[in-house]
């Protein structure tokens, strides 16, 4: 489906034309036109598969169709962390171009630039769109007197990230605060029971949309390597030193490792930088911003960007630690294969790791293509050590250390597409 065949404005249909966006992913055909009727929608779908799009572009159109007061608060989108409260409102502001419309985004860190003034500006003055953390957003209600008798839309974006960093009451408090008759949209990875007790308090008779629940695009060639702890530097160093790669992102368990990581590849004229929570939101928002103009070449960082940055053209994700999750396994290596790229992901799977990645290839439903070590490594840990550790053997497979992880050119989206609007 092609999104002038949806019933779009033809403001954000003209935002699309310019930033070539022709062609609807399969989330964004089957949620929009139910958030175009009015309907309250939860849609299960994963990040990377157009899913902010799938809100934002529905909710413009109907601001701009429907009766709303222009001098208070009309909607609010929840996210649960500042990065993807950040990427929301950059995608606003593309899609949003040619629409009258205002938004402010509302997350904590260091006040940089006036940031608390234009918040609270924001929302005393009727911002037409807020884009909030569950956190910085009771804050404010708190302290100031918050008017939301003119929200007719509510959007919670990874409700179930925001569910396991411990925000349902701060949610239910301010869904408390908003009219009972608005439109309430839910997207998240998984539906996990809490998700389903939560729709039923907050949404009226939803439609649910349910679209590649939690499996990585086949876009992604995943691969692992059987080492043991103290072979993981020497594989990295190799994997990176001397390639040329850019835009790699390595992911790491704990906040000390990163750091450790970062700086062991900078001895070794690799340019790598931290991401962790400890950084200042300034520092992060720098590190980021190196990193998407290639000014960067190796992020190092724990799960605060696995889930809600939007860059598209990382080649390869590797998994210094199995996460313990297989949610996160799905999140972290999601970075990669973005905007109809390909791309790779390997996993670093230690004798201590074999139980956690058991679960991750049965929650896949396949088991994981695994390559050799590097001669220079040596042996790694034999296959009964995994067999004892998880309850499983496995065979080594076939395919020969990677040498070459050029990104993949990305395809054009359909240039001649939309010339008859």
């Amino acid at each position: 489906m092609y999104f002038d065949e949806l019933a779009l404005s033809d403001e954000v249909l003209d935002a699309l034309w310019d930033m070539h966006f022709d062609e609807c992913t399969p989330v964004q055909a089957e949620t929009i036109p139910v958030i175009l009727d009015r309907r309250d929608v939860i849609s299960c779908a994963q990040t990377g598969t157009g899913k902010t799009a799938a809100y934002i572009l529905p909710l413009l159109t109907n601001l701009a169709y429907d009766d709303h007061d222009p001098d208070k608060l009309n909607a609010i989108i929840m996210a649960p962390t500042r990065e993807l409260a950040q990427q929301i409102d950059q995608q606003m502001e593309g899609f949003g171009f040619y629409v009258p419309f205002s938004s402010v985004a509302i997350y904590g860190g260091k006040d940089t630039n006036g940031s608390w003034g234009n918040q609270v500006s924001g929302l005393q003055k009727g911002a037409d769109i807020v884009i909030a953390t569950p956190g910085r957003l009771l804050s404010q209600m708190n302290i100031y007197n918050v008017d939301f008798s003119g929200v007719k839309y509510f959007i919670l974006d990874e409700a179930d990230r925001m569910l396991d960093m411990g925000f349902y009451e701060d949610i239910m408090t301010i869904v408390k605060r908003l009219p009972p008759d608005r439109q309430t949209i839910m997207f998240s990875a998984t539906m996990p029971p809490k998700i389903r007790q939560m729709a039923k308090a907050i949404m009226h008779d939803p439609v649910e949309v349910q679209i590649a629940v939690s499996r990585p695009p086949e876009t992604i060639h995943q691969m692992c390597a059987r080492l043991f702890e103290a072979q993981k530097p020497g594989f990295i160093q190799l994997a990176l030193q001397g390639k040329g790669l850019k835009k790699v992102i390595i992911f790491a368990g704990k906040k000390q490792r990163v750091k450790d990581l970062a700086r062991a590849l900078r001895t070794l004229k690799i340019d790598a930088r931290a991401m962790h929570s400890d950084l200042e939101q300034n520092e992060r928002d720098q590190v980021m911003l190196d990193f998407r103009n290639g000014k960067v070449d190796v992020l190092v960082a724990t799960d605060v960007v696995s889930r809600g940055i939007d860059v598209t053209d990382v080649p390869l994700v590797i998994n210094y630690d199995v996460p313990h999750d297989a949610e996160d396994y799905v999140h972290r290596i999601g970075r990669t294969a973005r905007a109809e790229n390909s791309g790779e992901a390997i996993t670093l799977v230690s004798p201590d790791d074999a139980r956690y990645w058991l679960r991750i290839e049965q929650f896949l439903k396949k088991e994981i293509e695994k390559i050799p070590l590097p001669e220079a490594l040596g042996e790694g840990p034999k296959d009964d050590v995994y067999a004892i550790r998880s309850g499983k053997g496995c065979s080594a497979g076939s395919r020969h250390f990677s040498r070459n992880r050029a990104a993949h050119p990305r395809k054009s989206r359909g240039a001649n597409r939309g010339a008859h609007r």
